[in-house]
């Protein structure tokens, strides 16, 4: 945890008369600092992994130390998403609409080897091949399933992510939309993400106009 001493560093000279008397920081450290002792996991899980989650929130491990101990049952109060388990294609639509509903900012955590790339159900017909085919993942916890020292790492990773920020370049505070929201995937004999319809289209079409070959007889 950053403390008192980081802050008080801003990068320049501190007059002596105001040394120890107040503390003289830059706005994005301060506004970042607040931000990472004060993410909020949305509460669910997938598979497996989830039950590591739930063990980092035990007392053996203690979330709370990282100020992320509030898992909220809704994505409306929600910034982070750890994404614990294997993602199926009939799960994927009901994510991606989860994410969609969470506000800026907002960041997700790939924790585990199925929602990496898939896992050892890679190969299966009903497996995603990693959430970061839909959604920006920003830190990766490998394992399989990781342990909950493997998860709290990939947190902290995140709150150094987070000290990295500026409130100058976030997109969230940028002119126009503050969050490009996601099309929520279709679900028919296959996944199909409408970002890719027009390509499949002009495939389509391309095979359509494309003359058969000639048999032989």
């Amino acid at each position: 945890m950053e403390n008192k001493e980081s802050l008080n560093l801003p990068g320049y000279e501190i007059p002596d008369e105001l040394k120890n008397v107040v503390s003289v920081t830059a706005l994005d450290r301060l506004y970042n600092w607040g931000r990472r002792s004060s993410v909020w996991p949305l509460m669910f899980g997938l598979a497996c992994c989830a039950i590591e989650m739930i063990a980092a929130q035990a007392s053996r491990y203690d979330l709370a130390r990282f100020g992320m101990e509030v898992m909220r049952p809704t994505p409306r109060q929600a910034d982070l998403m750890i994404v614990a388990g294997t993602v199926t294609k009939k799960m994927l639509p009901a994510i991606v609409r989860l994410w969609n509903q969470m506000p800026e900012p907002k960041y997700v955590l790939a924790m585990g080897a199925c929602a990496s790339s898939g896992g050892p159900f890679k190969e299966g017909y009903n497996v995603v091949a990693g959430i970061d085919k839909f959604l920006p993942v920003d830190i990766y916890v490998p394992g399989c399933p990781p342990t909950p020292q493997a998860l709290l790492n990939g947190l902290i990773l995140l709150q150094k992510k987070i000290d990295q920020e500026s409130i100058r370049k976030v997109r969230w505070y940028r002119k126009g939309p503050d969050s490009v929201e996601i099309p929520v995937p279709i679900l028919g004999p296959d996944l199909i993400d409408p970002r890719r319809i027009p390509d499949i289209k002009a495939k389509a079409a391309e095979l359509a106009s494309t003359p058969a070959p000639a048999t032989q007889s």
